[in-house]
């Protein structure tokens, strides 16, 4: 009789526990969380022991997004990259590189010690 009461208890447990509304996995209502993108950032780093030197900024509001980026090349030109995508228009990208190219100094490994 014990184990039957026992039974019953955890039966009518999992029947309280129980969510009474399920989830439904397709799209609902658009939330304030799940508005229009709308965002600002950049960010720059320069180590010249390194020889590290690389950037970007971004700033999107609903669709329309701009940007650039740049990065110094291992043949010592910047690579500068200035971009757009306005609704469904695709990435648009204008690409300019300043400063002559040079031919990386040649690798030397380091000495090895036995």
């Amino acid at each position: 009789m014990a184990l039957q009461a026992i039974i019953l208890a955890a039966l009518v447990a999992v029947a309280i526990a129980r969510p009474e509304n399920t989830p439904s996995y397709g799209y609902g209502a658009t939330t304030p969380s799940s508005g229009p993108a709308k965002y600002d950032f950049n960010y720059a780093v320069n180590d010249p022991p390194s020889g590290n030197d690389f950037g970007h900024q971004e700033a999107r509001d609903g669709p329309n997004t701009q940007g650039s980026y740049y990065v110094l090349l291992p043949d010592g030109r910047l690579e500068k990259v200035v971009y757009t995508v306005n609704g469904d228009s695709g990435y648009v990208a204008d690409v300019t590189y300043e400063g002559e190219a040079s031919t990386p100094r040649p690798y030397t490994p380091a000495p090895h010690y036995a």
